[in-house]
């Protein structure tokens, strides 16, 4: 019998209270962001702060919208999922803009619509996405991250760990076009991810630079993290979680080992609090959190644990709600004065204005990890798996 976090949960009353605090938070939410001439990321002085309409992170606005009309049934949901969505069109018409993301910016919005309301338009923007992600694809085997800063800075060999979590977007635009290239392409990311990101102890690169025209490996920078070789823990929640969902996706035994070798790391880091740190190499001081990555591991394990043999689950299901509970504990804020929730996200290590602030998607994480231990049947990083 498959392990089932819905039925293994024994705090109901917390779970209960935590939904109740996220639509009331929310519902004000919706309201400070409508009549918005941009997508809310993060917030300062209590209101939504502007970002250009191709920001990496615009798809999980709408995306918890969904989560909630989900969660809810409230139409005021929906009404502004499918607002942001249209919105978001202008990021499609200036197209040379976009990276690797655009799985977080149109999967778990577009393509969920899709699957609740076949509404075409919907189809057709995942399904672009879809095709801009592959046209992204160096067929040594890795899939280009972001664009060129300046003439002067070439990033044509660059990889990020991210990617992993962008690969859904390959996998379902195989099933929904019957063309295995899609497919293909996200599993030789992905292999390529487990040789050159994923340490012998789980613990990964954020960033890994290739010869573009070889595929020869040429560093790894630290990128986000403290410094190369160390361990910046939103990296390793998106290796965690993107694994487990390529297994998902594809059944490739690897892809779960994988996972499991990345989340054992993850846990064995922070289970003093259960409060992640930044980088889980960084220095003792300052001590900088980040709940963005706490949110997006937590949703892994859970997954995870439904996956792993029945035996290995409840270690899995029991550090995902130690981290959610943890961290909704020490820096939820379920007050009026801002629009967004968790305040201990860091962008990366060395952005001083980045430490300690708002993220949307740190938001959208807990919501779908509630959602998912409240009976959500649908995963949206695999919408037309009903289960």
């Amino acid at each position: 019998m498959q392990f089932d976090p819905v039925q293994q949960l024994t705090d109901r009353g917390w779970l209960e209270r935590v939904r109740e605090n996220l639509d009331r938070k929310l519902r004000r939410s919706v309201e400070a962001a409508r009549g918005l001439s941009f997508i809310p990321y993060t917030t300062e002085n209590g209101c939504f702060t502007p970002t250009d309409i191709n920001w990496w992170t615009n798809g999980f606005w709408p995306a918890l919208m969904w989560q909630m009309f989900r969660m809810t049934g409230d139409a005021l949901y929906r009404e502004e999922a499918v607002r942001a969505e249209a919105a978001l069109d202008q990021a499609l018409y200036r197209f040379r803009k976009l990276d690797h993301d655009v799985g977080f910016m149109w999967l778990i919005h577009s393509g969920v619509r899709y699957q609740m309301e076949r509404n075409e338009d919907s189809l057709e923007r995942t399904l672009f996405a879809a095709h801009m992600l592959a046209s992204r694809f160096n067929p040594n085997g890795f899939i280009r991250a972001w664009n060129n800063w300046d003439a002067s800075f070439h990033r044509e060999g660059w990889a990020i760990v991210d990617c992993m979590m962008n690969l859904p977007l390959l996998y379902w635009a195989s099933r929904q076009t019957g063309d295995p290239r899609f497919r293909l392409m996200a599993m030789a990311h992905a292999d390529m991810t487990m040789k050159h990101f994923v340490r012998e102890d789980g613990s990964c690169n954020h960033i890994v630079v290739f010869d573009p025209e070889t595929g020869d490996f040429l560093e790894n920078p630290g990128g986000q993290g403290f410094e190369s070789g160390s361990a910046w823990s939103r990296g390793q929640s998106w290796a965690l979680y993107g694994f487990t969902l390529s297994y998902l996706h594809t059944g490739k035994a690897e892809y779960l080992e994988t996972a499991k070798r990345v989340a054992n790391y993850f846990i064995s880091q922070c289970a003093d609090d259960w409060l992640p740190r930044c980088d889980f190499r960084q220095t003792p001081e300052p001590v900088l959190r980040d709940n963005a990555a706490g949110n997006i591991a937590a949703c892994g394990l859970l997954e995870l644990s439904r996956l792993v043999p029945e035996r290995e689950a409840p270690a899995y299901f029991s550090a995902a709600v130690s981290i959610l509970k943890a961290q909704e504990r020490d820096a939820a804020d379920w007050s009026e004065d801002s629009p967004l929730i968790f305040t201990k996200n860091t962008s990366a290590y060395h952005d001083l204005k980045g430490r300690h602030i708002t993220m949307v998607y740190s938001d959208y994480f807990f919501a779908e990890a509630v959602g998912r231990l409240s009976g959500e049947e649908m995963l949206f990083w695999y919408p037309d798996d009903m289960r």
